[in-house]
């Protein structure tokens, strides 16, 4: 940590060079829109160039860097390329993943395997690679976008959740191994986002009720309000934090039998 930052300072974060996967819109997006506003240099990764090299027109100093992330090789090789072209890694914010509601019963092996991969296996394999990077460096962050499904289950969702659950305590196993090479891993976990995707979902009569009845902020979030944990967790001001999981969730999950 920087002695002489007080205050704001501690949130700055220029002349850092951070990677977000899954960046080509929604929460992605909007976690690098407030990386950057901080002051860090963006990796926008996805596996469309497209929307990457739209987003970085708009973010200066930012690039486009797609790839598949459970393509172990591309990673690394993207990670790699990241330090040579700036000499540094500070920060990876691993944000990609994929769902695939479905019973149990529609839900095979191969099924299981596949969310695993993208959202479990990817994000170690990537932290393994950036760690190579910020040990050397005697500093760096990773952040993990884990999600209220590591701790709370719904019909349907076994992949997705047994998958968060497994990152949450990635986030720990990677804080006790790395803490000692001055590298702090964390995790954001988000409630219900109003994202692109989610959109559909949240404007349902019963789901505004639902979430009426049992959010104490009675609405989602919308993506850029997860941003600010990024940058936090990302700079100095997080400097003695390590192995956490934030919550941002309207307080859903602190709501008690919620009365109608």
């Amino acid at each position: 940590m920087n002695e002489a930052a007080r205050g704001l300072d501690l949130f700055s974060l220029k002349g850092r060079v951070v990677v977000v996967t899954g960046a080509g819109g929604g929460i992605g997006a909007e976690l690098a829109r407030g990386l950057s506003a901080a002051g860090a240099t963006i990796g926008l990764n996805g596996r469309r160039a497209a929307p990457l090299e739209s987003l970085a027109a708009d973010l200066p100093g930012s690039f486009a860097l797609p790839f598949d992330i459970t393509d172990e090789s591309a990673g690394a090789e993207a990670l790699g390329s990241v330090v040579e072209r700036f000499d540094r890694l500070d920060a990876l914010v691993c944000n990609a993943a994929m769902r695939d509601r479905r019973p149990l019963a529609e839900i095979e092996a191969y099924d299981h395997r596949r969310v695993l991969e993208t959202n479990l296996v990817a994000p170690f394999q990537l932290a393994r690679t950036a760690a190579s990077y910020m040990v050397p460096q005697k500093q760096g962050r990773i952040v993990m976008m884990t999600s209220l499904a590591q701790d709370f289950a719904s019909p349907g969702d076994a992949a997705y959740t047994s998958s968060k659950a497994g990152l949450a305590g990635l986030v720990r196993s990677l804080a006790v191994e790395l803490g000692a090479h001055g590298i702090n891993v964390n995790g954001i976990a988000p409630g219900l986002v109003a994202t692109e995707v989610n959109q559909t979902l949240v404007e349902r009569p019963e789901w505004q009720a639902m979430i009426r009845r049992t959010f104490p902020l009675q609405r989602p979030a919308a993506p850029a309000e997860l941003a600010g944990a990024v940058i936090f967790l990302t700079s100095d001001a997080s400097s003695y934090i390590t192995g956490q999981i934030l919550t941002i969730d309207g307080g859903a999950s602190v709501r008690m039998f919620p009365r109608d």
